[in-house]
C-alpha cells in the first residue's frame, strides 16, 4: 500500500498540541483593518483550536500530523 499523502495547505494553516488537538489562526486579520475594532483585531491574534465537527476530516488530511 503506498504512502499516503499530506494536503500540504492544510499542513500549513494547522499544526497539533501535545494533546492532539489541531492549532488553527484566526481569519479577518489580513485586509480591511480599518473598520474593525482595536478588541476585535487583538482577540484575531490568538490561536483557536479546531472544532470537534471538523476533526475528523483534518486528521483524514493531515494523517502524519
Amino acid at each position: 500500500m503506498p504512502k499516503m499523502k499530506t494536503k500540504k495547505s492544510a499542513a500549513k494553516r494547522f499544526s497539533s498540541t501535545g494533546t492532539g488537538k489541531l492549532k488553527r489562526n484566526k481569519a479577518y486579520k489580513s485586509h480591511i483593518l480599518t473598520k474593525k475594532t482595536t478588541k476585535r483585531k487583538r482577540n484575531l491574534r490568538k490561536a483557536a483550536m479546531t472544532d470537534k465537527t471538523n476533526e475528523k476530516n483534518m486528521k483524514k488530511i493531515l494523517p502524519y500530523l
